[in-house]
């Protein structure tokens, strides 16, 4: 008599147990995602939809439903809070665009030195280099603002050159303005003095940073440089020493080896320390509290901080949350834009004119036998 194969059943026995298994494991995990990260990311986009002022429960039923009204106030509703938050944008996007781009370069660099066969106390450099960055940002703070109050060391020094020095955390001369008044522009033309985006006048746009901005770009750097050269470094100690021996037998010197091949090598750390320069540097709060935030005529305001003052200080909490999910969304943007820029790209096929011409060749032949058998 014939047997009949017996068909296991989908999702039986020891897998059913495997997957049980594994939930429960996870389990914790998932709860404390939930818990602490998605329940609270919900609850405050609820709260820039309302107009909750904190007081009570963001989910008690006199909280009203305002909709957009706390994202309009700020980016289109004339008045004093979309002007605050283009300043906050003007000022935060003049602080990206030269920390990031100036810490990758100096923490890149410093790499490359410290991991120099030929150097000596690599452990005291890489020690000094990267101490700033496991000091506390207040302190830091504190001693910047000891060095470059009116009269600080850093105004002593530029003193001995006969240039008098500027209140550093206490001046908001804009850098592009204090330029160009050096050639007699001190005012806006008419076409630039016009309110535009979010409030600001073109001519607002293009002050540039501040001369307190540009001391909190310096503090930035001073503090990030040392943890990006770690991540630069242990890239650089997984490039192969035959790597190096294949770019000598190549006839390549040290800068065209540098840029042909240990930078492109480098892409995936570069791509990390582009990332976390760029989240860290929308982020910056720590130091705008600590020098009071709306000192230097707002000029070294971001909206971090901006967020915090709306939400603890005027009580406006759905402004604060609203300023928190824009912000969140400017990340998410620049942070994808600089995905594609740093992408992979593969090779674009040319052809050469002697593979052209084997290509007619080839062509013609083929031509002339087809042309016979017919």
């Amino acid at each position: 008599m014939p047997r009949t194969a017996v068909r296991p059943r989908r999702g039986g026995g020891i897998r059913r147990g495997e997957a049980r298994s594994g939930w429960l494991f996870i389990a914790p995990s998932v709860i404390i995602t939930a818990v602490f990260l998605v329940i609270p990311i919900a609850l405050a986009f609820w709260v820039s939809l309302s107009d909750w002022n904190g007081f009570q429960s963001p989910l008690n039923p006199r909280v009203n439903f305002v909709g957009l009204e706390n994202y309009a106030a700020i980016t289109v509703d004339e008045g004093l809070d979309r002007r605050n938050f283009g300043i906050s944008v003007r000022n935060n996007l003049y602080y990206v665009l030269l920390v990031v781009p100036l810490q990758t370069i100096i923490s890149l660099l410093l790499a490359v030195q410290v991991n120099r066969a030929a150097l000596r106390g690599k452990g005291f450099f890489r020690t000094a280099f990267y101490f700033p960055s496991v000091t506390s940002t207040v302190a830091i703070v504190i001693v910047f603002q000891f060095l470059f109050t009116a009269s600080g060391a850093v105004n002593a020094v530029i003193g001995a050159f006969g240039i008098d020095g500027p209140d550093w955390f206490n001046d908001s001369t804009g850098l592009v303005h204090g330029a160009l008044s050096a050639f007699g522009v001190s005012g806006p033309p008419p076409a630039l003095a016009e309110p535009g985006f979010l409030g600001i006048s073109a001519w607002e746009w293009l002050a540039g940073p501040s001369v307190a901005m540009t001391s909190l770009i310096m503090l930035a750097i001073f503090t990030t440089s040392g943890t990006f050269m770690l991540l630069f470094l242990a890239a650089l100690q997984s490039i192969g020493a035959e790597i190096d021996e294949a770019t000598l037998m190549d006839g390549a010197g040290p800068v065209r080896k540098f840029f042909s091949v240990t930078v492109p090598m480098l892409r995936p750390t570069l791509f990390t320390v582009l990332t976390l320069g760029l989240i860290g540097s929308w982020q910056v709060f720590d130091q705008i509290y600590v020098l009071g935030g709306a000192s230097a005529g707002g000029t070294i305001s971001t909206p971090a901080f901006l967020a915090y003052r709306s939400s603890f200080v005027d009580l406006e909490w759905g402004q604060g949350a609203a300023i928190a999910f824009i912000l969140f969304l400017f990340i998410i943007v620049l942070t994808v834009l600089q995905r594609w820029l740093l992408r992979e790209r593969g090779p674009k096929k040319r052809k050469n004119a002697s593979s052209k011409t084997a290509d007619l060749a080839a062509s013609a032949t083929a031509f002339t036998v087809d042309g016979g058998l017919r």
